[in-house]
């Protein structure tokens, strides 16, 4: 995000290598000159003003290479002042650059202002279609949002497209890759033209980018696909065959297909990609977390190892009073298995400290929540304390059925800066683990999570005998109430109606609503549902309306 001059150089990069492949047509993500989403970035001057000076700079970089139409994405604009208002005349523009100029330009149509797009706040709509000239190919150009509605691509096959190409920066949730194809291949089937699509890869802040490009016909089979997760040049090669008044008569399409994938595999390297992405680009040395040899802290540093290795990822434990011996031998062997350096510090004596430092004021009263948070705060204090000193960033270990109810503690175990399985229900939470001891996606070794870590009961181990079933429904039936109700907004009617207990499904709704103050002081984290705890989810924190 913001690298203009990094950007720049790797769309040269992309654009020479491709060339020498004998590529005619090179296609780069949407805004894939400053990053996709810049936000409020796109509000300031001086921003727009060095996009503009680094496209000028990317056209007479390639201006050695005029058999080659290169695709830029790309803001365009700025404010129109009025007496009192300011009013923006920006764009989400694709820009066709040949022989050193600007060929052609478009802006995106279809500015999406749901889930987590706001573009209306920064750009005017487009109106016209854009169709340049290829090989003697006519090709429509549409940016993400175009393409998934009819008039768009119509406008384009209208104006004499033979080719429709798409260039995207479409944020990654689970199924998110097959609702892709589906809907490009209604484009297809509509127009009766091929597509092609280009995708943005990497993590930004919460947003996750899958990459995955790929190639339908006409008809809207997948004639190719990219690999996800991965940052490549795509190579394809598409022929045209006409008759002789020059009508299309059929198009050939050649390019390589990755091998299908779990929809586990893509979790995994879409959490994995976020930490190394969020990590690497801000500059950390490395992460730290509490291990405390539970099935969360397990899952986080499995990713964590993958992402940036062992060498960069640091384990602590911090036993209290009601830590059982197996948490402490789970997490040692954990550690062990992962080559991470792993550190006991016993808070103990703190929270000895504390209780009687309140002593006084707690006379009386028996130990409840407030007992149980001081441990919690004093292990974030030691982990916030570890970062500040060493610089690493302190990975926080809740998930979403957690932060959906409440089950965690502010400054305690959500004190950290970046929330890796926020996204993630504690059902899923399992799966991944199982799915990860059984694969080797990035060569660290299968079985990284003991078995019993899997197995065992799930506690916070902040009171004798604890478990997270004594305060939460079981969470089969918490998470499929929390999957309706927070990702799919069904009503409380209609949860009931899908078999659930009524008073269940109030007592859940009523945890989600109440602890939304806790959601809002919470780290980011990656989205990997069509639903997460960031700008996907926009309620009040004071609000009296009940269902």
């Amino acid at each position: 995000m913001g690298d203009l001059a990094g950007n720049a150089r790797k769309i040269v990069e992309a654009a020479r290598a491709a060339h020498a492949q004998g590529a005619q047509l090179l296609l780069t993500p949407e805004l894939s000159l400053c990053g996709y989403a810049a936000e409020d970035l796109y509000l300031r001057p001086a921003f727009m003003a060095a996009c503009d000076e680094a496209l000028e700079g990317i056209a007479r970089d390639l201006a050695d290479l005029p058999d080659l139409a290169v695709v830029v994405g790309h803001p365009q604009g700025g404010d129109v002042r009025t007496r009192s208002v300011a009013v923006h005349q920006r764009y989400n523009m694709a820009t066709v650059l040949q022989g050193g100029r600007r060929v052609l330009s478009c802006a995106k149509r279809e500015l999406p202002n749901y889930q987590v797009f706001d573009e209306r706040r920064y750009f005017s709509p487009g109106q016209d279609a854009a169709v340049f000239e290829v090989a003697g190919v006519k090709v429509g150009l549409l940016v993400c949002e175009d393409a998934w509605f009819e008039a768009p691509a119509a406008a384009a096959r209208a104006a004499g497209a033979e080719v429709l190409a798409v260039i995207n920066a479409s944020p990654f949730h689970v199924g998110k890759n097959a609702e892709r194809l589906a809907s490009m291949g209604q484009r297809c089937r509509e127009t009766g033209l091929p597509l092609i699509y280009a995708h943005l890869v990497g993590g930004q802040d919460e947003l996750v980018f899958d990459g995955a490009s790929f190639v339908l016909d006409a008809s809207g089979q997948l004639q190719g696909q990219a690999e996800s997760f991965r940052e490549a040049l795509y190579v394809g090669r598409l022929d045209v065959e006409r008759d002789a008044g020059g009508a299309v008569q059929a198009v050939h399409i050649d390019a390589p297909t990755a091998p299908a994938r779990e929809p586990e595999a893509d979790l995994w390297d879409a959490l994995v990609i976020s930490v190394r992405d969020y990590v690497g680009k801000n500059g950390f040395p490395g992460v730290i977390l509490g291990l405390s040899g539970g099935i969360d802290s397990a899952l986080v540093l499995a990713i964590a190892v993958d992402a940036l290795g062992a060498d960069k990822v640091r384990a602590v434990m911090m036993p209290s009073p009601y830590t059982a011996d197996i948490s402490w031998i789970d997490a040692r062997e954990m550690a062990r298995r992962l080559g991470v350096r792993y550190d006991e510090i016993s808070i103990v004596p703190q929270f000895e400290a504390f209780k009687q430092a309140l002593a006084a004021e707690f006379a009386g009263l028996p130990e409840d929540t407030a007992e149980e948070n001081i441990q919690a705060r004093i292990r974030g204090v030691l982990l916030m304390a570890l970062s500040n000193k060493f610089g690493s960033i302190v990975l926080t270990t809740g998930n979403k059925s957690e932060l959906a109810t409440g089950y965690c503690t502010l400054y305690g175990d959500m004190a950290g800066g970046f929330a890796v399985i926020k996204d993630v229900l504690k059902t899923r939470v399992f799966a991944l683990a199982r799915w990860r001891n059984r694969h080797d996606p990035y060569g660290r070794g299968t079985d990284p999570i003991p078995d019993r870590i899997i197995t065992r009961p799930p506690s916070a181990e902040l009171r004798p005998d604890q478990t997270d079933q004594d305060s939460l429904p079981p969470y089969e039936v918490l998470d499929d109430i929390l999957a309706r109700f927070v990702e799919d907004d069904q009503t409380i009617a209609e949860i009931v109606g899908a078999g659930h207990e009524r008073s269940e499904v109030e007592r859940v709704a009523r945890l989600v609503r109440i602890n939304e103050y806790k959601r809002r002081q919470s780290a980011i984290g990656p989205r990997v549902t069509h639903r997460n705890f960031g700008k996907d989810w926009r309620y009040p924190i004071v609000n009296r309306f009940r269902e």
